[in-house]
């Protein structure tokens, strides 16, 4: 998809331009800014294990899963126990028919909430990672914005491995990006 669009966007740029023809060269005037078409990428695998905010969300999100496992096996652990209870107690004799069934519907009542707290954890952790992940981004674009004001590229591509299969690494800004972005995010942290 992502393809398309960079195809997209390549034939919109100089679909609309005049072009002159000399062998097998093709000139492409901008006429109307006279800029520089110019095209950079980053790594974006390299960005995530060295910006700073990248690395806070990581361990943030191990944080939250640990948390939520510690909860969900206590849950587990609490039923589990409470099951374990009933049956030592089914199985001395001591537990009437009465006992029985009120035990059964209190066994179903704690996995039906054990279930319902599973369900609203993992909301809350899929609403925590987008909520980072899109502030990560937000950091990233910002960043992109004061950078460029320099550089003037015409597009800047994050490289997801295994999207390219060739980038000539003349236009690789990984280095310029993972130090710009730690020195914005530390800028705006104070």
């Amino acid at each position: 998809m992502l393809t398309l669009l960079v195809g997209w966007l390549l034939f919109a740029q100089f679909g609309s331009k005049k072009k002159t023809v000399k062998g097998s060269y093709a000139a492409v005037n901008d006429t109307s800014s006279n800029k520089q078409f110019r095209i950079a990428y980053f790594e974006m695998d390299s960005v995530a294990a060295n910006f700073v905010l990248a690395k806070e969300f990581k361990t943030d999100v191990q944080v939250k899963e640990d948390a939520m496992n510690t909860e969900m096996e206590g849950l587990s652990k609490n039923l589990q126990q409470k099951y374990n209870f009933y049956q030592n107690k089914a199985q001395a004799g001591s537990l009437s028919q009465a006992e029985s069934e009120a035990a059964s519907m209190e066994l179903k009542k704690m996995d039906d909430d054990m279930k319902i707290r599973k369900q609203q954890l993992d909301q809350e952790y899929n609403d925590f990672v987008l909520r980072r992940q899109n502030e990560i981004k937000n950091k990233i674009k910002d960043f992109m914005k004061e950078y460029n004001k320099e550089k003037s590229y015409t597009y800047i591509f994050s490289d997801d491995p295994g999207l390219f299969y060739y980038q000539d690494t003349v236009y690789n800004i990984t280095g310029d990006v993972v130090r710009g972005l730690n020195e914005f995010y530390k800028s705006k942290k104070k």
